[in-house]
């Protein structure tokens, strides 16, 4: 080893770190407590990799995002029916009404994406958050139909931009940790949403409506601006793939998909539409449900969609084992038949309790499916692939509500409420129809 530069690199993994070791003429002696100076670095301190903390704050802002997300959502659902009584509309009025929050959702999702692009996804987000908070407040402020659905409009908008640009983040910050934590921010929506609706549960009979939603905008401005300094502090990291899709789509246009992949992607994509109508549908619907048709206490009807919220958090913070057991179509049959079951009981059963059940049921059945279906879009088509079915998915969600509203006034809401049933069992129908899809259809 006398007179010879030696080049020592050691395979690294979790936080051990170590140095490039030059040694002249040093017998081994010497060589060896250069290794033993290896330290395993604590994230943070000495040693340790300077680009996981970044990345550990990032996730945990944007974690606080879906979580914020899901809470104010939350908030204004549980207050649907006190908005209604105090503008005096009917189910079909409501519906109506409710196209606001479907209408400006839809317009922000198609923008949402360029401003992405133009200022980056995280000042996007932060703006959103802002006027996420501050929209929320504007429901209780109104007194007939037309002006619930023009504020429910301002609602919408920031509802789908926060939802655009948060996803657009996350997939960002997955690709830089080369892990797959995705489902954790929509476990985190979800917990939001079961915190938010215990929470109004638990206030709707002592608090009116304009109180109770003025205190969720003094709470999302303050945590937007706490959460949101690290998301401004710190870039959307790159990732090798990204810059790639950059090179092979100049001016950040999508990629047009192939004939074969465009059916699949569809065909996923209905999947997702099927199960988040179901999710629209009970977050607006399920309280109003309880309250109006089985006369429920206004805690106990606010419960509902806690239930729901819960059981969803719970299937996607063990969606991961369920795949690696069951299999991606396995997942998607049982999960819309099971939300077939649970919501024919949430809508038809006499009695509160069981409708409660049906509502856990119907959480615990939906909670993979659109993730799996999004997944496996992506499988087939690449970015491409995934942003066709959330579209969709997200089409659904938006839609779910003023149909449910239009079914009710002209049959009943539980008759409308077995709608979610019938698409739960579509999507379990072509969950199994699409079992033979193949990734290999695009290069990606």
């Amino acid at each position: 080893m006398n007179g010879k530069i030696v080049r020592v690199r050691l395979p690294l993994s979790g936080a051990l770190t170590c140095r490039l070791v030059r040694i002249r003429g040093a017998p081994y002696a010497d060589f060896v407590p250069h290794l033993n100076k290896l330290r395993t670095a604590v994230p943070g301190g000495p040693g340790a990799n300077s680009a996981a903390t970044p990345l550990s704050r990032l996730r945990t802002a944007l974690t606080v995002f879906f979580a914020l997300d899901g809470f104010l959502f939350a908030g204004w659902v549980v207050r649907i029916p006190a908005i209604k009584d105090q503008t005096g509309a009917s189910a079909s009025d409501l519906g109506l009404a409710l196209l606001g929050v479907s209408g400006g959702a839809v317009i922000t999702m198609m923008l949402t994406g360029r401003l992405c692009r133009r200022f980056g996804s995280h000042p996007v987000t932060v703006a959103c958050g802002v006027l996420l908070s501050l929209s929320i407040a504007l429901p209780a402020q109104t007194h007939s139909t037309l002006a619930l659905g023009l504020v429910l409009l301002v609602f919408g908008a920031s509802y789908g931009g926060i939802n655009v640009a948060m996803n657009s983040a996350a997939v960002d910050l997955v690709g830089a940790m080369r892990r797959p934590v995705m489902p954790s921010f929509h476990a985190a929506f979800s917990l939001g949403g079961m915190a938010g609706a215990g929470l109004g549960g638990l206030v709707a009979a002592q608090l009116p409506a304009t109180t109770h939603l003025l205190a969720l905008t003094g709470l999302g401005l303050v945590v937007t601006a706490v959460a949101g300094a690290a998301l401004l502090r710190h870039p959307a990291p790159t990732t090798e793939r990204s810059r790639e899709r950059s090179q092979q789509a100049p001016g950040n246009g999508p990629r047009p998909l192939s004939g074969t992949a465009r059916k699949a992607v569809v065909l996923f994509g209905v999947i997702a539409l099927c199960t988040a109508y179901g999710e629209g549908a009970l977050a607006e619907w399920g309280t109003l449900h309880l309250q109006e048709d089985l006369h429920a206490h206004p805690g106990i009807a606010a419960a509902g969609y806690s239930l729901f919220a819960l059981a969803m958090a719970v299937g996607r913070l063990s969606g991961t084992t369920l795949l690696e057991r069951l299999g991606q179509t396995r997942t998607l049959v049982a999960g819309g038949s099971l939300a077939a079951a649970g919501m024919l009981l949430g809508a038809l059963a006499p009695a509160t309790w069981l409708v409660l059940l049906g509502f856990a049921v119907t959480g615990l059945g939906l909670a993979n499916i659109f993730p799996v279906a999004v997944a496996r879009a992506g499988a087939l088509a690449g970015p491409s692939g995934v942003a066709a079915a959330s579209t969709l998915g997200y089409g659904g969600m938006l839609v779910g509500p003023p149909v449910i509203g239009f079914l009710a006034d002209w049959f009943s809401l539980p008759v409308a409420l077995t709608t979610v049933a019938m698409l739960a069992a579509v999507a379990a129908l072509l969950g199994y129809a699409a079992r033979n899809a193949s990734s290999g259809s695009t290069p990606e």
